[in-house]
């Protein structure tokens, strides 16, 4: 038997073995204890997140699955398809083995996609890492961008888009945050439930070894010198292992024989067979001599914890079992019965004939029994000292020397800069029948031929961007998580997409932390109100907390120890006519450059203020939700009536980028006329990032219908000048030509790379 010492060993407390005692009615064994400490760890319970993730907005008439209850959400498009999306993180497997960390996550997260019976088309990432000087972190960004690589190329689903941010604060813990996105026909959903007494119980896959055991307790908790020891809670993965299962499984929910299906990601066996009995009010009793194993002797509790990839637990409607262990078998793929569907409400686990564990369903899952904490939350004294900066602490920059050089040092910041030497290494083509395009443009544009889903009359678009600046949550949570939320939907606006809604990935430090659950709460009522602004609810997504060094005094440690607090938003949108695609980049000399949107005398938070001026604390950006909301109804208008020939959102490094990011793809300059608007200084207007601003290209025949559209509507806007030539030339001086800005933001490829 347990005691209280074994469940401290395990990650839970002692007011969490009590109540495992009272639910149990006696003191559980070794294998049971085990199985709580993984289904109550943070990552699959939630249980210091869900009072406030219960808050947020998660209805619409196009929902078909609201957040938690299948495993990614689900979003009716039309003409009998849905899209299933989600992104999860993998940021403490990748702090320790980056390449099987972050390859198991593009996995993991695929696998969520097909359960459901989509199939995934696309997929994005977005990624955090500390001083890009550091060999540690060379070594993270090597392994971590060869793993997505390597699994996401060999499992053929296109790379379409992502982001890569580094920061000092992730130096101990990087963010890798994978994203999937897949199609299925409504009729052909499968559910991850179990029901039905009798209804036989399959493990199909791969074999379950040793590897990931406690990976869900891993990743709850913080990264320390010790976490190394942590090495067999990282998973392996192997992409053509996946790509079988996927084909497989496919085949196997549209037979019509399927009751349930769940991928067997964090916590294993015992997640999948305690989340799908509780769902389906039902138990099970399940052998595990029968479960394929790669190494001989593992213990009862090590089957069950077990993270082994490429993996699911399938419920099959009796008396068809043949027909799904033939396809299986097809596939080259482990089928095997391990138990029984049963009208008693445990899960209940035998070993040569011995019941090792009996566990009632609903104890052990969110939603259940599952503890649920309501922590409390104070300001961090940084909060206040980041309202208190003034602009005028920075010195104006005036001469033209000056302003050149801030555009050159920007343009090459590894913030802002290409990330070719990423995205190379993804292939976006593969699988090319799905259409997804290279065009420069803001978001992903991925075409869904519904012809491949049985639906040969439906062509439609998704449009895709994930989002987060997490130096704006930091400065401000609530206003910070605004931005994340709008500057996603802006960038869906403008490829041309309507923004329909989101997946969120919450990654945080110890939520021990008062002042680290301020910034998650901030952040949670932040996201609230731009979903509801914008009628894009959440669908579900990650909590991720312990995202800093290990814990010192006082409870949580030390908030200055923690990342970023970043709150990675998946928008999804639609384009019903491919027509409506939009992309960045200047299209002919003559054309006419606006600004949608008014300029501030702001520079807070900015790239130039924080990495060029070296100020640490400022506030989050000028930010109004109504404004934000305005602009993306006005683009969305004049993208439809064809009145936009580019347009890109001003974002990271302001102006001067987004500038010089539309004119680089074809080599187009511009000429502008500038007068600095009443009371915004120059490095404002050019390199402040206040929000709800657009840089678009009008031709000369729409120049009036452009205007008038503005006017009507009463909203901002100035006309900055036309594309001409091939120099960025301001009032008649050059600051730099297109080759120039295009070295600068393509700079050779870093050399720890190739060593």
């Amino acid at each position: 038997m347990t005691t209280e010492a074994t469940a401290l060993q395990l990650g839970l407390t002692a007011e969490e073995y009590q109540k495992i005692i009272e639910l149990m009615g006696r003191v559980p064994n070794f294998t049971e204890l085990s199985a709580f400490s993984v289904m109550w760890s943070e990552h699959c319970c939630y249980k210091n997140s869900i009072r406030w993730l219960k808050t947020l907005p998660k209805s619409s008439p196009k929902m078909l699955a609201e957040a938690g209850e299948e495993n990614a959400g689900l979003v009716d498009i039309g003409g009998g398809l849905a899209c299933a999306f989600k992104i999860e993180s993998h940021n403490h497997p990748s702090a320790i083995e980056p390449y099987q960390g972050a390859a198991t996550g593009v996995g993991g997260i695929n696998r969520d996609i097909f359960t459901m019976g989509a199939r995934p088309i696309a997929q994005m990432n977005t990624l955090r890492f500390g001083d890009i000087a550091l060999p540690r972190n060379q070594h993270l960004i090597k392994g971590v961008v060869k793993g997505i690589g390597d699994y996401g190329n060999a499992f053929g689903v296109p790379t379409v888009g992502g982001e890569v941010f580094f920061d000092p604060c992730y130096n101990t813990n990087p963010l890798v945050n994978a994203f999937s996105a897949g199609i299925v026909a409504t009729d052909k959903i499968a559910s991850a439930i179990a029901y039905g007494e009798g209804n036989p119980v399959f493990i199909v896959g791969s074999a379950t070894g040793k590897d990931g055991i406690h990976g869900a307790a891993f990743a709850s908790k913080d990264i320390s010198e010790d976490s190394i020891k942590d090495l067999p809670a990282v998973q392996v993965g192997d992409p053509f292992q996946e790509k079988l299962l996927l084909e497989a499984t496919l085949e196997v929910i549209a037979t019509g024989h399927i009751v349930g299906m769940q991928d067997m990601g964090a916590a294993g066996i015992i997640c999948s067979t305690s989340e799908m009995s509780a769902k389906g009010q039902h138990g099970m009793d399940i052998d595990l001599d029968k479960v394929p194993l790669r190494q001989a002797q593992m213990q009862p509790f090590e089957i069950l914890l077990s993270e082994s990839q490429e993996r699911m637990l399938v419920v099959v409607k009796k008396g068809f079992e043949a027909e799904v262990i033939r396809i299986y078998d097809k596939w080259d793929l482990h089928c095997v019965q391990i138990g029984e569907v049963k009208t008693h409400t445990h899960v209940r686990f035998f070993k040569a004939g011995e019941l090792v564990a009996d566990i009632p369903a609903q104890a052990l899952v969110l939603g259940g029994d599952a503890p649920i904490y309501d922590r409390p939350y104070t300001e961090p004294p940084y909060f206040q000292q980041a309202q208190q900066f003034d602009i005028q602490q920075v010195k104006e920059p005036t001469q033209l020397a000056d302003l050149q050089a801030i555009a050159k040092y920007l343009l090459a910041h590894p913030n802002i800069a290409s990330k070719k030497w990423v995205y190379e290494q993804y292939d976006s083509m593969v699988g090319t029948a799905n259409g997804s395009t290279n065009a420069p443009a803001d978001a992903a544009v991925v075409l869904v031929k519904g012809s491949l889903f049985g639906k040969s009359n439906l062509t439609k678009s998704l449009v895709m961007s994930v989002d987060c600046n997490g130096r704006y949550v930091h400065a401000n949570p609530e206003v910070g998580a605004m931005i994340a939320v709008c500057e996603s939907a802006r960038n869906v606006v403008c490829a041309g997409g309507e923004p329909v809604a989101i997946t969120n990935n919450l990654n945080f430090g110890n939520p021990l932390n008062t002042e680290v659950y301020w910034q998650f709460v901030g952040t949670i009522n932040g996201i609230t109100q731009a979903c509801i602004q914008l009628g894009t609810p959440v669908t579900g997504g990650n909590v991720s907390f312990y995202n800093q060094s290990a814990s010192v005094g006082k409870a949580g440690g030390d908030v200055n120890n923690a990342v970023f607090p970043t709150p990675t938003i998946g928008m999804l949108g639609l384009m019903d006519d491919l027509t409506h695609q939009t992309t960045l980049d200047f299209k002919q000399s003559g054309d006419w450059v606006y600004l949608i949107g008014q300029s501030h005398n702001d520079i807070g938070c900015s790239e130039y203020v924080y990495s060029y001026c070296q100020v640490k604390l400022s506030p989050a950006p000028h930010f109004d939700l109504e404004t934000e909301f305005q602009l993306q109804q006005i683009v969305k208008t004049l993208i439809r009536k064809g009145v936009l020939a580019s347009a890109h959102d001003v974002s990271d490094g302001g102006l001067l980028v987004a500038l010089a990011e539309s004119m680089m793809p074809r080599g187009l300059g511009v000429d502008l006329q500038i007068s600095l608007p009443q009371g915004v200084r120059a490095d404002a207007f050019w390199f402040g990032e206040s929000q709800s601003r657009v840089v678009v290209s009008v031709s000369p025949q729409q120049q009036a219908a452009f205007e008038a559209a503005l006017q009507q509507a009463a909203f901002p806007f100035q006309r900055l000048g036309r594309v001409a030539g091939s120099a960025f030339q301001v009032n008649g001086e050059t600051w730099f030509d297109c080759a120039e800005a295009l070295t600068w933001y393509e700079q050779t490829l870093p050399s720890f790379l190739s060593a």
